[in-house]
């Protein structure tokens, strides 16, 4: 009851959806088809293409929730829906399927958008049910601090470290890629402060901005391949809660 409560709740009024389901629709179809010609006319690799979305996305989602709340969100979660789903339709080849499915994770790729995306909506709808206003930490850590450490560990990665897969593939990250990770984290966990109109940054509470920092590496490494989406929003958001 407590679930089906938040969605009624928050679900976008009839207005907002026709003012702005269109605008929500054309933003996350540009943010993909970016990440994709960046992919295809530029030959970025797809470690940091699928991060442009990703990064894109959350910040987004970040903008949204601050700006107009949870329905907000929501309107802009079912559009971006639409998008990967409509892009996992076209499948191998198409700009905007090339844009997020890794090479490495052949013959699962599909799963692997799949299970981002579901380990997302899991770990926003979690965050923001127990969580509250501290769930805009997650999506920082989330957008940024994990969005970085992708593409550090493809572009200078050199000590890599096994982590659990769901699946037969085999799959690594990088101690350079962790630590991007645990630096822009403690970055956009001072940036959070800020949003939340209840909090305020003090040169006093950098030791909980360090703590929460390395917790977010810590979570980050150990979660399994395409699950991060969520544990990284979930735990932070958990954990700003029980600091700040």
């Amino acid at each position: 009851m407590q679930l089906i409560r938040f969605f009624l709740d928050n679900f976008p009024s009839l207005q907002a959806i026709l003012l702005g389901g269109v605008p929500a629709l054309g933003w996350a179809l540009a943010g993909l088809w970016i990440a994709g010609w960046l992919k295809r006319e530029r030959n970025w690799k797809t470690g940091y293409t699928r991060k442009v979305f990703h990064f894109l996305t959350f910040m987004t989602v970040a903008f949204v929730q601050w700006r107009w709340g949870l329905s907000g969100v929501f309107l802009f979660g079912a559009a971006t829906s639409l998008v990967i789903f409509y892009a996992i339709l076209k499948g191998d080849g198409h700009l905007l399927y090339e844009a997020m499915a890794r090479e490495k994770d052949a013959p699962h790729r599909t799963y692997y958008i799949i299970s981002p995306y579901l380990s997302t909506l899991i770990g926003g709808i979690f965050s923001n049910l127990f969580f509250g206003p501290f769930a805009i930490f997650g999506y920082l850590v989330t957008g940024i601090g994990d969005a970085i450490g992708e593409p550090v560990g493809t572009r200078w990665g050199r000590h890599r470290y096994p982590v659990p897969s769901l699946k037969a593939v085999k799959s690594t990250r990088s101690y350079e890629g962790s630590a991007a990770v645990g630096i822009s984290s403690c970055l956009v966990i001072a940036l959070g402060l800020f949003l939340i109109p209840e909090l305020t940054f003090d040169v006093h509470q950098s030791g909980k901005i360090l703590l929460l920092g390395c917790a977010a590496m810590l979570i980050e490494a150990i979660s399994p391949h395409g699950m991060d989406n969520a544990t990284m929003q979930i735990f932070p958001s958990m954990l700003a809660g029980w600091l700040f």
